[in-house]
């Protein structure tokens, strides 16, 4: 392939995305009130604001609550580490500020802001909207200008033009000692990569656990490392499990969108410990104070300076004189407005100097630095070179934002499953040509085997709930370990309960036969399906009261009206109902799946893209319950095939 093709095609689709993001959210925020912004979850109305001093990192905190006391906040798509736009009057007012939300109650919600904000933020009357963020796309086109800088001979690895190299290693003595063959034999080949490697790790096989036996690896041998992922979940997940073994791991990105229980492995955490970020610290606090003193004195705006350069104010107040009729007093007024401004301004630069310092230290400390792949592409790692990059989830990545990571490292490992949900592109273009096609799965098509190992044994589902997806996404390579392979509800129910019965056997396939149809709501692009909708209710209610815990039980769509329709029936403190790609990467004991589509037609929408079937049906660990139309459902073989098995090992009934 050729460079120019390929930056070219890439750089068009990225372009396409951000578009049809701005597009799709601009468009709704312009089409719909405010009223109905925060009816549908991504709006508060009537907020008002006060100062909560400065946060970590010498984030501006700003805590909003509803005007009217006592009021809770409607429920919201708005979380901790969105992106929000604070207004007044115009959404479009060009001093909007946007911010980060760093806390959320039932009360009140929290924004961060880099720098500080303008004064309405503090009045009455406010809105807050769910923006977008622009600086992904940003860091994705930069990281492509990139590539086009790189040597021609890591050029051609990259494109399939020259085939990827490996060295010998010799035999290693793993840190974890409960590694199974293909996982030993994954690391082996990873680090006998001079170029990259692929970790193929399908449902519950511990991708995750490999990548930090690679890394713990690597930094015997010297390696810097660079760990990222597409989401901050999946970092937080890295940055426990190296943590937890001894790791000096620095998490970058902004404390919000990291778990609790892991700022204290944050850059934003750590740099107060050091002595330069505390002397800057003392040097802003010192510029804030001149700040307000400033307002004393007369700012020299042209009706008052009349065409006087600074030095001209300096001079003429320092000889007590006077020119073009402005009186002394105000000449002296500006001068003393001006030494502060060049204090102010001093004091703001070395306090950046120091912080700057500061950061520095730790990252070069750091033997692990953990970050999204967006972030990889932050300031504050410019410059930053690293041995290897270790990507996880990284066929949930489009290829350029993986490429932001790949980029800053010289050689890489990618672990992910390209038989589970693709990077999701919301462009039609963008996705048709490609964008929805992972760095990962690009390269094992050129590459195959060669580049490639997949984890064999998984560690989470009963041998009845994985004999499905083993078949048909794994070429029945996938074997469940000998402690999982036979776990059901039995183990963690009271002994009273009959392990011959229904709700006990591992998986259940409930057939609706067109007797539940779906429909569309008003307005709605989505579906739903009232019908299966109150046979998840009844179900999950069943289990419930057998002594299944809520905690223990996930409900999953691949439908967000679905979703919204079961939480409105489903009223119970703990127990998960999310749409499937939200579900991703989780497991609970119980997963119950309403497939919603039922139709004369046959029309089974996106359910067409198996990858959502492969994730709905591997999430469960010991009873998974799939409820849908098998006439409608059967227009797909793959859901034939299903259904048929279902038949077969007595797993299937009529729902009516």
């Amino acid at each position: 392939m050729d460079d120019n093709k390929y930056i070219g095609h890439f750089t068009e689709l990225v372009e396409l995305e951000r578009e049809e993001q701005m597009r799709l959210h601009e468009e709704e925020m312009r089409r719909l009130s405010g009223r109905e912004r925060e009816e549908r979850g991504r709006a508060f109305l009537m907020m008002n604001g006060k100062s909560q001093d400065l946060g970590l990192g010498g984030k501006h905190l700003v805590k909003f609550r509803k005007q009217t006391a006592g009021s809770t906040l409607p429920e919201s798509e708005i979380e901790v580490g969105d992106l929000v736009l604070i207004s007044k009057t115009s959404l479009w007012d060009e001093d909007n500020p946007l911010g980060t939300v760093a806390e959320k109650t039932s009360y009140a919600i929290t924004i961060a802001f880099d720098n500080a904000p303008p004064g309405f933020v503090y009045r009455k009357d406010l809105r807050i909207d769910l923006f977008v963020n622009d600086i992904t796309f940003q860091r994705m086109i930069e990281a492509l200008k990139q590539f086009k800088r790189l040597p021609r001979w890591r050029k051609d690895k990259l494109l399939g033009n020259t085939a990827p190299e490996f060295t010998q290693v010799d035999e290693i003595e793993f840190f974890n000692s409960k590694l199974n063959k293909s996982q030993q034999e994954a690391v082996i080949r990873c680090l006998a990569a001079r170029d990259f490697f692929l970790i193929h790790g399908p449902p519950g096989t511990g991708k995750t656990i490999t990548c930090v036996e690679v890394i713990a690896q690597l930094i015997t041998r010297g390696n810097k490392i660079l760990t990222a992922a597409d989401s901050n979940v999946a970092v937080d997940n890295l940055v426990e499990r190296l943590d937890r073994i001894g790791v000096n791991v620095v998490r970058i990105g902004h404390p919000a969108r990291i778990i609790p229980a892991l700022r204290r492995r944050s850059l934003d955490y750590l740099v107060q410990d050091e002595p330069d970020y505390r002397k800057a610290q003392e040097f802003r606090k010192r510029a804030y104070e001149l700040k307000e003193d400033m307002k004393r004195y007369i700012m020299p705006e042209m009706r008052w300076r009349r065409g006087l350069s600074d030095e001209e104010i300096m001079l003429l107040a320092s000889e007590g004189a006077t020119t073009r009729g402005i009186p002394l007093k105000k000449i002296e007024g500006m001068k003393k407005w001006l030494d502060l401004k060049h204090e102010l301004d001093r004091l703001f630069g070395d306090a950046r100097e120091l912080e700057e310092r500061a950061i520095r230290r730790i990252i070069k400390a750091a033997a692990v630095i953990c970050t999204t792949n967006s972030t990889a592409g932050s300031e504050i790692l410019k410059g930053e070179k690293f041995d290897f990059a270790v990507i996880d989830e990284a066929t949930q990545s489009t290829e350029p934002s993986a490429l932001i990571a790949v980029l800053k490292a010289k050689r890489f490992i990618m672990a992910g499953d390209h038989k589970q949900l693709p990077p999701t592109v919301l462009n039609e273009e963008a996705a048709c040509r490609s964008f929805t096609k992972s760095l990962f799965e690009r390269l094992l098509a050129l590459h195959g085997d060669k580049i490639r190992v997949m984890l064999d044994v998984q560690y989470r589902m009963n041998e009845e709930i994985a004999e499905f997806p083993n078949r048909e996404f794994y070429d029945g390579k996938l074997k469940a370990d000998e402690q999982v392979k036979r776990r059901t509800l039995m183990d963690i129910l009271p002994e009273s309960v009959d392990e011959e019965s229904e709700e006990v056997k591992p998986f259940l396939f409930i057939d609706t036969g067109e007797k539940l149809e779906e429909r569309v709501r008003k307005g709605s692009t989505s579906r739903e399906n009232p019908g299966e909708a109150r046979l998840v209710k009844d179900v999950a209610e069943r289990l419930l009261n057998m002594g299944i815990r809520p905690e223990d039980i996930a409900v999953i769509s691949p439908y967000d009206d679905q979703v919204a329709l079961i939480k409105r029936m489903l009223h119970v403190d703990s127990l998960e109902i999310k749409t499937v790609d939200g579900f991703q990467g989780r497991e609970k004991e119980v997963v119950i799946v309403s497939f919603v589509r039922s139709n004369k037609s046959g029309t089974i929408g996106f359910l067409k893209d198996l990858r959502r079937l492969n994730v709905s049906i591997t999430r469960a660990k010991r009873k998974l319950v799939l409820i849908g139309d098998s006439n409608t459902l059967e227009s797909e073989g793959c859901y034939r095939r299903l259904v048929a098995l279902a038949k077969e090992s007595g797993a299937y009934k009529r729902a009516i």
